[in-house]
């Protein structure tokens, strides 16, 4: 389906901003708490399929082929 594009230190990068980012929803209260979640889901799906649609649209790779 999409083209893998990220590395693994890209992937793990981004679950990291994304749990935090979930966590963040849950604990803070104000009108921007639907960003992090809108933040949270971006990061953790791009990080769970291995592709970021930008970086494809840029050109960039960051995933090592062997």
């Amino acid at each position: 389906m999409f083209a893998k594009n990220m590395g693994q230190t890209d992937r793990i990068i981004r679950a990291i901003i994304g749990v935090i980012a979930l966590i963040s929803f849950f604990t803070v209260s104000g009108g921007w708490t639907w960003l992090l979640l809108v933040v949270a889901a971006l990061m953790l799906g791009t990080a769970a399929i291995g592709s970021c649609p930008p970086y494809a649209l840029l050109g960039i790779n960051t995933c090592s082929r062997d």
